[in-house]
């Protein structure tokens, strides 16, 4: 890997460097850190878990030979329930190694040695479809315990929720209480753990889908393309937030 002069404009990412080698992790944790992108560090999949949780970063750049542990099978296991932006690193220029890398769920992969400047460009580039860009939001108070938002009507005090045509959508309880938390805080990002206290009163676990399996629910009684949601959106590794025009 070769350096070169740093580029200016970067993004605020939060990027996960993943790797057994601490000099390889030191220098691309410096060189990334000069271009504004926070910076974390591991050295194998317990530490990567670790600060998944805690520090929610937009990108992992995934080294796929961690010692004696196989990048490929942690991307795998990764992609199981984490959609942020994976960017696979390699000594192996093998094409194979690349389709599988990809087949596995990687938005992109990186061959050693390589410019930092090139490395810098793809991070950026995964980091963008990985960020989701926050639009205004506008939530009304018509009244004590009723919020209007996106044409729907929603009655905290007699858990009720109604269309632009009046017509009551059914919601169950754990869909209604997630509902409320968003709407009371619209354009605020809100996390799993935070959700997951509201609606169940507890925190989330590693594999816990809880949260992600009502908020589809949500959506589709509020008629939300969940491929492309202008309602709730999800922003990856962090949690969801009620965004309407």
């Amino acid at each position: 890997m070769t350096d070169s002069q740093p580029l200016r404009g970067s993004t605020a990412l939060r990027v996960l460097i993943v790797d057994d080698e601490e000099d390889i992790r030191d220098l691309l944790s410096t060189y990334l850190g000069k271009q504004g992108i926070e910076v974390f560090e591991a050295s194998s999949e317990a530490e990567l878990r670790a600060v998944m949780i805690a520090k929610a970063p937009d990108v992992v750049l995934l080294d796929v030979n961690l010692g004696t542990e196989d990048g490929f099978a942690i991307a795998r296991r990764l992609r199981t329930d984490w959609s942020g932006g994976l960017l696979m690193v390699t000594g192996r220029g093998d094409t194979v190694d690349r389709v599988v890398g990809l087949e596995i769920g990687a938005d992109d992969y990186i061959t050693k040695p390589f410019e930092l400047r090139e490395l810098l460009a793809r991070v950026r580039s995964v980091g963008r479809r990985a960020v989701v860009q926050l639009e205004p939001a506008s939530v009304v108070t018509d009244s004590p315990g009723m919020l209007r938002f996106h044409g729907f009507m929603l009655d905290v005090e007699r858990r009720k929720l109604t269309d632009a045509n009046g017509c009551e959508i059914a919601l169950t309880t754990g869909e209604f209480t997630l509902l409320v938390a968003l709407v009371e805080k619209p354009g605020a990002l809100l996390s799993r753990d935070a959700l997951l206290r509201r609606t169940h009163h507890r925190d989330a676990g590693p594999f816990d889908r809880t949260i992600d399996v009502q908020i589809g629910r949500l959506r589709k009684k509020l008629g939300d393309d969940g491929k492309d949601p202008h309602i709730i959106k999800s922003v990856r590794g962090a949690g969801y937030v009620l965004v309407v025009a």
